[in-house]
């Protein structure tokens, strides 16, 4: 397929959803010439979740690759060994090989949600890193000085702190440049945390006497909290494999400041929509809560079907608006028909740990046929046509012997 290079999609995949270009002009050139581009992004899998901060960087891929260009995926197997410094404020631990295998492997199935897998190159970096030697790696890092590398913002910071540095972090820019010499790379994404290790890319690439990849940054996802990053340890996530019901409720408990942003980076509404939705906002009379069912149904219909989304939102109107429970309850059959409610919290996945589940139930969060409980010690027992366990607002189970 030869590469479109229609000026109006051009125009969008350079504006809409992207941060910074670099260098605009230059791979404008190359769009509009129909050169078929090598579009490098790489992951490490540090996490076996992807969330919905995730696929603004893959749906940029993703019209890279309508446009007819070769997305190239790295999976950084050997570079999630270091893991990346980007906005960190301490070393990331160290992960063992099957942790790196197994979410290699849920990453690629959450991301063929959004890229056609079956068109990108996918590629793991451990195919060349492991086979240098030791003078290959001195080579390599001579081309870099420790002073560049100390310039970058999560480093300096962590010096004046007084908090340590590894080595081997100090590598990390160098891997992620390598990469792009090993896959031939012409324009490299990553978030605009990613910046420094991208530029990396484009120093390596001339000192090595070859093309420069462009590069093209994307904003990083603001949480469900309206204030810092969408992260899974932050808790300020919507998950791409979420349940329809959990998906549609946390798009909904976003602030409204955020809506706009969230329309433009997770939709595929045309341009114009976008502006006449940025107008209502402004209208006094417009309630923002309907533009966020709009969102949520159109997020889930993305990832779950329209059949789903209307479930979902039918759902959430039954829960939040009439004050029952929703129609569609997932079932859970217990191993107990008497069991402590703790015990029970972690074996539906309501708590990760024995703490937070004591924590949900003394603050109020947890329901038992419709009644709060407070005791951590009482015992739930399931009847014969089941009991109703809430967790929050959103989160409903139906348990049965």
């Amino acid at each position: 397929m030869k590469p479109i290079t229609d000026e109006l999609k051009i125009n969008e995949l350079l504006a809409r959803g992207a941060e910074e270009v670099i260098i605009a002009a230059d791979l404008r050139k190359k769009l509009a010439s129909g050169e078929k581009l090598r579009v490098k992004f790489g992951a490490d899998p540090t996490s076996p979740d992807l969330h919905l901060g995730h696929s603004v960087p893959l749906r940029k891929l993703r019209q890279f690759q309508d446009l007819g260009h070769r997305v190239v995926l790295i999976i950084g197997d050997y570079t999630a060994k270091v893991g990346d410094p980007s906005g960190k404020s301490k070393t990331r631990p160290m992960l063992s090989d099957k942790e790196i295998k197994q979410n290699a492997k849920t990453y690629l199935e959450q991301a063929g949600k959004i890229l056609d897998i079956k068109k990108c190159e996918i590629v793991y970096n451990s195919g060349w890193f492991k086979k240098m030697n030791f003078g290959e790696i001195i080579q390599l890092a001579a081309r870099f000085t420790v002073a560049r590398m100390i310039e970058r913002d999560d480093f300096s910071k962590r010096l004046k702190e007084g908090a340590d540095i590894g080595m081997h972090e100090l590598l990390y820019p160098i891997m992620q440049a390598y990469d792009s010499i090993q896959v031939r790379a012409d324009v490299e994404i990553g978030g605009t945390d990613q910046k420094f290790n991208l530029l990396a890319g484009r120093d390596l690439q001339r000192k090595l006497g070859t093309v420069e990849q462009n590069i093209l940054t994307v904003p990083l996802l603001v949480g469900l909290d309206g204030d810092k990053k969408m992260s899974k340890s932050l808790g300020n996530y919507v998950g791409l494999s979420d349940i329809p019901h959990d998906m549609y409720g946390k798009i909904m408990s976003i602030p409204d400041p955020l809506i706009v942003s969230y329309f433009t980076l997770l939709t595929d509404l045309p341009t114009d929509e976008l502006e006449n939705i940025n107008r209502q906002l402004k209208d006094e009379k417009t309630n923002p809560r309907d533009l966020k069912m709009r969102l949520a149904r159109e997020i889930v219909k993305m990832y779950h079907g329209a059949e789903d989304a209307s479930r979902a939102e039918n759902d959430f109107k039954q829960v939040f608006q009439r004050r029952e429970a929703p129609t569609e309850i997932p079932k859970h059959k217990v191993s107990s028909p008497s069991a402590n409610l703790i015990d029970i919290l972690l074996e539906v996945g309501f708590a990760e740990s024995r703490g937070e589940a004591r924590r949900l139930i003394e603050q109020g969060g947890v329901k038992v046929n419709e009644e709060v409980v407070k005791d951590i010690a009482v015992a739930v027992k399931i009847s014969d046509r089941g009991t109703l366990l809430q967790k929050g607002k959103r989160s409903f189970v139906k348990l049965i012997k």
